[in-house]
């Protein structure tokens, strides 16, 4: 078992224009040590992302302007060993620069699992 003050060195980069969605998911994983630094646009979350501080991007596909598969893209060539994980209802056809896709309706739970598995391996 991790200790939880190795979780708090983990910061995720969470992008979705669901303001609720946002601030619920924002909150429930700060209960279990994650930093989180969120964005409501893909355009803004790629002026924020800094490989050397987030460790993961946590993002939602359909979006106004820029989709999150086509932020997803763009992250990766900064910096190919972020993981990308897309929550969304309607998955885009190119996943190649997406990690792990859960579709939607899901729960925050297996979010945070997922986030877990792929921060362990890091």
């Amino acid at each position: 078992m991790e200790n939880i003050s190795d979780l708090q060195l983990r910061t995720i980069l969470l992008v979705d224009d669901n303001v609720d969605t946002r601030l619920l998911t924002k909150m429930f994983l700060n209960n279990f040590g994650y930093e989180v630094d969120s964005a409501d646009c893909a355009g803004e979350a790629l002026a924020r992302f800094n490989p050397a501080l987030h460790d993961l991007i946590l993002t939602d596909n359909s979006m106004p302007g820029m989709t999150g598969g086509e932020m997803a893209h763009i992250i990766k060539l900064r910096s190919p060993g972020t993981p990308v994980v897309m929550c969304t209802g309607n998955p885009p056809d190119d996943c190649s620069s997406i990690d792990v896709v859960i579709k939607k309706p899901t729960y925050l739970l297996a979010i945070k699992d997922t986030l877990d598995k792929l921060l362990a391996a890091k």
